[in-house]
């Protein structure tokens, strides 16, 4: 995803699976790379505001799919963007049997 306003800018989506604490979260709840979305994505990358920032600290939702469930995960985004680096700080999760 290229941000117009910055087109360096990486998505949340990337900062975050650049760390490994996210992908250790993914692996745990049994979620492929590949089957996450988080809510808002693009609403909070299009903020120019937000971009001229050097951190940023939101509250998002994630949801992830497994074979057997839907994981909904609710936390706090920390990015640093000087570094290109993010961390989820999960606050609840929710598991429902997949449809």
């Amino acid at each position: 995803m290229l941000n117009i306003i910055n087109p360096d800018f990486m998505s949340l989506r990337e900062l975050l699976l650049k760390g490994r604490s996210f992908n250790e979260i993914l692996k745990q709840f049994a979620i492929d790379q590949a089957d996450f979305t988080i809510s808002d994505e693009e609403t909070i990358i299009s903020n120019s505001e937000l971009l001229k920032r050097d951190f940023l600290r939101e509250r998002i939702f994630i949801q992830g799919k497994s074979k057997n469930e839907i994981v909904n995960f609710f936390g706090t985004l920390h990015c640093n963007f000087l570094d290109n680096l993010a961390v989820f700080e999960i606050d609840g999760v929710e598991r429902t049997a997949a449809a």
